[in-house]
């Protein structure tokens, strides 16, 4: 018998990885689904083969759960590996030390765009899927993205153009790309930041890219010896950047902020005042360490930082959380930021109303061992679905009713995971008041994993 003990947390209880894949049909359903619901709900994350230790939650190799729904039904269920190169065996570094990009687990979040549905992982180049979750190969826009690409890309709802970036281990550490709405990638900038930083996320705005350069830093020493080679360096400082989108620009306005590290932002946008406000979930330097050695990560001192001088600005608020919601206001005219707590409870992948990307939004709605909370942003409120005994919320999809005036109108598709092994299901909460429209239950467990999208069948809505 495996002492449980002995067993890293990614790979028991909720996150222990399933053996094999499967396809199933016809899916028990509880309660009502929207009729309106005609697609198919993708969602990414690790899954490592049987037997298979990586050493960090986040090095598994991708798997994609897949439900679809029509009519009121769930016609099926299937998983799948995505069929990298590095699932095949070929190393991320050749022997030669260069780097295959395509070497990738393409395990953390599954998009589409132009028609296009790719797995991603922000080490390597996205991955071309089929909407049945088979595997193309290799994505790279016809040749033209050479660096790896961010599993958080931006979509702007207004132009219809995704926003992306890749980071490196040597310069250029990020370059900033844009896509057309058909699939051409435009244009790629280096962008001068001074060290190789695990920059997982960013935002845009109307007019802006917003950057986040925090103290969470690739160290040399450590690669090579399985999992994640990245640790807290406070040395390197903490900053948020601002920069126009328009087109060749590469100039940022950085602003010097509290040392702490963010792996998801909810959304950004400019205020009446030509501000920058930034809402994102942040990880101060203790929360970081504790979830990253839960995960597998290092959590030693004196990863090597980048000098700079820059000094973080500390506020009250701090709380045992974790990881809580926090807001960044960042004036260019007055050359300040101001920073604050949005709300004491623990929070991660941050969700929204995607129609309004880069504009004011009041909602945002997170994840955590309770269940999940939807933040009223102008009441300074929440409220929260509890998921009851071994079942925890995975990420929580808004889905946008396709006649709906209200910013709040439409659904929450989130995939729960069981500590007891028990089969998974696909919640169907009314995103107005979080009361559950219906349960899909699927015939087996499903791994807590990392992020998914709603693809509904093209005909059915403009995929704002």
């Amino acid at each position: 018998m495996t002492d449980e003990t002995t067993v890293p947390l990614y790979l028991r209880g909720r996150f222990a990885p399933v053996p094999e894949e499967h396809t199933a049909a016809q899916l028990t359903v509880r309660g009502t689904l929207p009729p309106e619901l005609d697609g198919r709900y993708l969602r990414n994350g690790p899954n490592p083969l049987p037997g298979e230790d990586k050493g960090h939650w986040f090095t598994g190799p991708g798997m994609l759960h897949g439900i679809r729904l029509r009519d009121g039904r769930a016609e099926w269920y299937r998983n799948r590996w995505v069929r990298t190169r590095e699932l095949e065996g070929h190393p991320f570094v050749r022997e030669d030390f260069s780097i295959d990009l395509a070497a990738t687990p393409a395990n953390t979040h599954v998009i589409r765009h132009a028609d296009t549905v790719l797995a991603l992982c922000e080490v390597g180049l996205p991955y071309w899927v089929t909407p049945e979750l088979d595997t193309v190969g290799p994505y790279d826009f016809g040749g033209k993205l050479t660096t790896a690409m961010t599993a958080h890309p931006k979509e702007d709802p207004v132009t219809g153009e995704l926003h992306l970036f890749g980071t490196g281990f040597a310069p250029p550490y990020l370059t900033y790309h844009r896509v057309t709405p058909e699939g051409e990638l435009l244009d790629s900038r280096p962008i001068d930041v001074p060290g190789p930083t695990m920059m997982h996320d960013f935002a845009i705005t109307e007019h802006h890219i917003v950057w986040m350069d925090l103290p969470v830093v690739f160290d040399a020493g450590l690669a090579g010896r399985g999992g994640m080679p990245y640790q807290w360096a406070e040395a390197y400082g903490a900053r948020i950047g601002i920069m126009s989108r328009e087109p060749g620009s590469t100039e940022v306005r950085w602003f010097d902020v509290d040392p702490c590290y963010v792996f998801h932002v909810g959304n950004a946008y400019e205020d009446p005042q030509g501000r920058v406000v930034l809402d994102a979930v942040r990880y101060d330097d203790a929360g970081f360490r504790k979830v990253w050695g839960d995960i597998g990560g290092p959590t030693g001192s004196g990863a090597p930082g980048v000098p700079s001088g820059r000094v973080g600005v500390r506020e009250p608020g701090h709380t045992q959380a974790p990881s809580v919601l926090y807001r960044w206001i960042l004036d260019p005219v007055a050359g300040r930021v101001f920073e604050s707590q949005l709300d004491d409870r623990e929070a991660e992948f941050p969700t929204h109303n995607e129609t309004l990307t880069g504009r004011p939004n009041r909602y945002l709605y997170t994840v955590n061992g309770d269940g999940i909370a939807k933040h009223d942003l102008a009441r300074q409120t929440d409220d929260v679905h509890k998921t009851p005994g071994s079942r925890y919320s995975g990420e929580a999809v808004f889905v946008p009713a396709a006649d709906g005036t209200a910013e709040d109108e439409g659904w929450l598709l989130s995939l729960l995971s069981d500590d007891d092994g028990a089969a998974g299901e696909l919640l169907v909460l009314d995103a107005a008041d979080l009361s559950v429209q219906a349960v899909v239950e699927l015939p087996y467990p499903v791994p807590s994993g990392f992020h998914g999208s709603w693809l509904p069948e093209p005909g059915t809505r403009s995929e704002d």
